[in-house]
């Protein structure tokens, strides 16, 4: 299963989420971001290797309905609500990812 990450801006919240979950067994992980200066700015060919998109506020799956309709045929996405308060690997939202990640990679 392939698995995509989407913050805002690339830059904290989907690549702690990419680094925690890459070694998960069954799955291969990327990430990226919805804001023009996203260090790995999303993409219709991301959402195209996706099978599960995992974001990280309400606004993110509005914004991916939005821009890329035709591209989410098969793609189930996932609001975490995980808020833009932490930095880069922050230990309480490390946990907040171990948390709310592996319920909906089970069973795939």
């Amino acid at each position: 299963m392939n698995v995509l990450f989407v913050c805002s801006r690339n830059r904290l919240r989907s690549p702690t989420a990419e680094n925690v979950f890459r070694d998960w067994p069954g799955i291969r992980v990327a990430s990226a971001g919805l804001k023009a200066d996203a260090e790995e700015r999303l993409t219709p060919d991301d959402l195209d290797w996706a099978d599960l998109v995992l974001v990280m506020e309400k606004r993110h799956k509005s914004e991916i309905s939005r821009r890329y309709m035709p591209h989410l045929r098969d793609v189930r996405i996932v609001v975490l609500g995980i808020p833009d308060d932490f930095e880069f690997m922050d230990p309480q939202l490390v946990d907040l990812l171990q948390r709310k990640v592996p319920p909906h990679l089970r069973g795939r």
